[in-house]
């Protein structure tokens, strides 16, 4: 009997340290005999990756958050279909770097009604929700400078500055108290080795 798969999601504000956390986990589940796919959000599938540098690239205000709800959602659903629900029937563990809580937090955010728009969307498009979503709280501060020093093209979400951080850090923790049966935080300031395995920890919890 093929063994299920399992999905795994990292969200936090930028610079948070997803991306070390990630490849640290991914490691730990190897050296314990799983079949690992690392990927991420926007992109992930040759479309999402092309859509990506659509979003994160640019001037700030290029495009409304309405757009930006229904770009993220093509790329999501490309990726869905190509890549994550694949991997998971396949009975691989798929840890990604940013899914639909992200679009929650960054669009959904910034207006009356865009968290429904999200929302419906998320139901009738992507139907999808990991198992489990480890979210990395960090101070703001220190994050949006992380994030900054990496000087890279895909910077125009940093560029609005460290108000959206402070913002989006106090989203993503209420978001955790509305799914507390899925999303989990941890402390993103703790030293990278300490924040590894308290991460290794809340996944053998699940899997192991």
């Amino acid at each position: 009997m093929k063994k299920k798969g399992f999905f795994i999601t990292f969200e936090g504000i930028d610079g948070s340290g997803k991306s070390t956390q990630i490849q640290k986990l991914a490691k730990f589940l190897e050296d314990n005999g799983f079949d690992i796919i690392i990927t991420r959000e926007p992109g992930g599938s040759v479309g999402g990756e092309e859509i990506r540098n659509l979003l994160l690239q640019g001037e700030v205000d290029r495009w409304s958050a309405e757009t930006e709800i229904l770009l993220f959602t093509a790329a999501r659903r490309d990726h869905l279909e190509r890549i994550i629900l694949p991997a998971l029937q396949d009975g691989k563990i798929v840890i990604c770097d940013r899914f639909t809580d992200s679009t929650r937090m960054y669009q959904g955010m910034r207006g009356p009604k865009l968290r429904d728009l999200v929302d419906s969307l998320t139901d009738e498009v992507i139907n999808c929700d990991p198992d489990l979503t480890i979210i990395i709280d960090i101070d703001p501060e220190i994050s949006l400078r992380r994030a900054k020093s990496r000087e890279t093209a895909e910077e125009r979400f940093e560029d609005f500055g460290v108000d959206l951080q402070k913002k989006m850090r106090k989203g993503f923790i209420d978001l955790s108290k509305e799914f507390n049966s899925r999303i989990k935080v941890v402390n993103g300031q703790q030293s990278v080795d300490d924040l590894a395995k308290e991460i290794f920890s809340l996944v053998k919890a699940r899997l192991l």
